[in-house]
């Protein structure tokens, strides 16, 4: 999920005439917000740093949410993220892969390759939408499957974006196991090509998820959670020569699609 607008202080995002349910709700969700940036968990004084709210009233909402099964009190006294947004997010999920779907149709016709949107879902590269390439070898990606980034264009695409020190740790955490003999598994070498990937923005899986396949991704900027888009194929067609044609059309359709998620209007 990219950074909240947790930089402003809830109380500020209150509407002049706003209704006190109305604020209340705000600040919930803002709350929310400022957990998942947090990796989840969090504690009631950093929440009271962070959104500068009184540590009665976020105690107060923290309550509710808890009774609502948005948020779970941890037996050390923390705050987590509740199994309730589990099925809200899976929602939001499949909606966001119906919305991509006339997009990466686009793709598909202009390209000629399989296009995938994916997400980054805590530690891993989850598949949200998927149309074929119209070739009879062609590459199928099953939507909701789950990799680790770092063997994936699309995960490096996204991984560009995060902080070294973020990466690193998400790295330390999977263990970095290869996919294939070209999957990158050094942290530094990773690093070095995420520098890479946001030099010129777009990224490369060379055979690091699947011998014999070819990947360039993008992410979608401005996206309401971490998304990227890409294009796959086999190595025979989706040739380093391609790259001059394949990924301005990425970059074009993603930007595209950034819109129509802002707008929440159809291609």
């Amino acid at each position: 999920m990219p950074p909240s607008s947790a930089s402003t202080s809830a109380a500020e995002a209150k509407p002049a005439g706003a209704s006190g349910g109305v604020q209340s709700l705000e600040r919930a969700f803002d709350l929310l917000e400022r957990m998942a940036d947090a990796g989840g968990e969090v504690g009631l004084s950093e929440l009271a740093g962070s959104s500068g709210l009184p540590l009665p009233t976020i105690h107060r909402l923290m309550r509710t949410l808890v009774a609502c099964g948005y948020v779970r009190q941890q037996p050390n006294r923390r705050y987590a993220l509740g199994p309730r947004l589990i099925r809200l997010g899976e929602s939001s999920s499949r909606l966001l892969g119906t919305w991509a779907r006339p997009f990466l149709a686009r793709l598909v016709e202009e390209t000629g390759e399989t296009a995938n949107m994916a997400l980054l879902d805590g530690d891993e590269i989850v598949y949200v939408a998927q149309v074929p390439s119209r070739h009879a070898v062609r590459m199928f990606t099953e939507v909701g499957r789950r990799v680790l980034p770092h063997t994936t264009g699309v995960g490096k695409a996204l991984l560009a974006g995060q902080p070294p020190e973020e990466v690193r740790a998400l790295l330390a955490r999977t263990g970095m196991p290869a996919a294939t003999d070209k999957t990158i598994t050094d942290p530094d070498v990773f690093l070095e090509e995420l520098a890479e990937v946001r030099r010129l923005g777009y990224a490369v899986d060379d055979n690091e998820q699947e011998i014999g396949v070819r990947c360039f991704a993008v992410p979608v900027p401005d996206s309401p959670t971490s998304a990227a888009i890409s294009i796959s194929g086999p190595t025979g067609r989706v040739t380093e020569a391609s790259t001059g044609k394949v990924v301005p059309v990425l970059q074009d359709v993603a930007a595209k699609l950034s819109v129509a998620l802002a707008n929440q209007t159809p291609a």
